[in-house]
């Protein structure tokens, strides 16, 4: 099963996550298919990038996205049939 899931980065204390395109049985900070964008929870204002159109394609093509980056597309306007307001 493919999932779209946030892999930890950064040094101890500052977390940085790259949102990715893994194999559900590959480890959190492991082997992944695509890296789509990442989010920084880190600043006077948190920053998050997606590329929307890859991430409506793995959508698409049956991937599960966890809790927290289902969220992240919905606020950047993603679902399986496309992006929105594109």
């Amino acid at each position: 099963m493919v999932v779209i899931r946030m892999a930890r980065g950064g040094a101890k204390k500052r977390p940085f996550y790259h949102i990715v395109v893994a194999d559900s049985r590959s480890r959190r900070d492991g082997r992944f298919i695509e890296r789509l964008g990442f989010y920084n929870p880190l600043g006077s204002q948190p920053e998050l990038r997606i590329n929307r159109e890859r991430a409506a394609y793995w959508l698409s093509q049956g991937a599960q996205p966890s809790d927290t980056v289902a969220t992240f597309l919905k606020k950047e306007g993603v679902s399986k049939t496309g992006v929105a307001g594109a």
